[in-house]
């Protein structure tokens, strides 16, 4: 399932980032504005969840443009044709609707479901330790991406990175959020 896509395990990459106000809370990107629809002030939304109007049960949102940030704490959203529109209280014409254009939406992580057992959205398995089961430290994880077969956990430690398959069993033998560990058996020298 995937963290991206309201669900553990993203088929999307995903940036997460702590809210100003309180370091530890951490945000998901779900989605961004793309497009003005319509004369009463509705926006394009492209959303990374699956399904993609799922992106309208997470809130509150936290629209962000280079201006700056803005929280919204509902929004107004439907499919329409093969997109997502979406009603931005105080946002009544296409004037103000256009300068959300290219806005992202995040969302705080606490807002997704809890994933399932042996499931894990990106966000949480990101800064984790990784190590060998014989206690060979590889390094943080920086990130994860998809390639179609599998997800990747790419270990970065100074200078080297490892892109090891996040494959439950082959080659990740145990996620431990709560000690920040993910023991993996993969050669060291690789």
């Amino acid at each position: 399932m995937d963290s991206a896509r309201g669900k553990p395990a993203p088929a999307k990459p995903v940036r997460a980032e702590p809210a100003p106000d309180k370091p530890a809370l951490k945000r998901v990107l779900l989605g961004k504005i793309v497009g003005l629809f319509g004369v009463d002030g509705w926006v394009k939304v492209e959303s990374y969840t699956e399904p993609r109007a799922r992106i309208f049960k997470y809130l509150p949102w936290y629209l962000k443009t280079a201006a700056g940030e803005t929280e919204i704490a509902s929004v107004q959203g439907r499919a329409h044709g093969k997109g997502l529109v979406a009603a931005l209280p105080q946002v009544e014409d296409r004037d103000a609707a256009l300068a959300w254009m290219g806005a992202e939406i995040w969302v705080p992580r606490s807002a997704l479901p809890r994933a399932k057992r042996g499931e894990y959205y990106w966000i949480d398995l990101e800064g984790l330790d990784v190590v060998t089961a014989d206690g060979v430290a590889f390094g943080k994880v920086s990130h994860l991406f998809a390639t179609g077969a599998n997800d990747v956990l790419v270990v970065r430690d100074g200078g080297r990175e490892r892109m090891i398959p996040f494959v439950l069993k082959q080659f990740v033998k145990e996620v431990d959020l709560e000690s920040g560990r993910i023991t993996v058996d993969w050669d060291p020298d690789f």
